[in-house]
């Protein structure tokens, strides 16, 4: 049973990190939470909410790491090109300093 949830888990990981795929899983995901067809019926207390909190948590989890890679990406990119409009002043000059009188 646990390798089975696993396997869905990275299924799902990797599905989603596919652009390709990545909207129609988010899609799917929140058709998913709104239907009423689910694998335990809402209308059944607490049993009912546990598949749609696993899939809330899934989507949740990994957009948000996705959304953090990105703008630690975006970050990196603009301390690069700051550091490269700055690299020429960082250089060493070497002056050879004469004393005026």
């Amino acid at each position: 049973m646990n390798s089975t949830i696993q396997s869905i888990y990275n299924w799902y990981r990797e599905t989603i990190r596919n652009p390709k795929y990545r909207w129609w899983l988010i899609i799917g995901s929140l058709i998913y939470l709104f239907s009423p067809i689910d694998i335990s019926p809402d209308f059944l207390p607490f049993v009912g909410w546990i598949d749609d909190g696993i899939v809330l948590t899934l989507l949740v989890t990994e957009v948000s790491q996705m959304l953090a890679q990105k703008l630690k990406s975006r970050n990196d990119e603009a301390t690069a090109a700051a550091n490269n409009g700055t690299a020429a002043s960082s250089e060493t000059v070497d002056v050879n300093a004469v004393s005026m009188k």
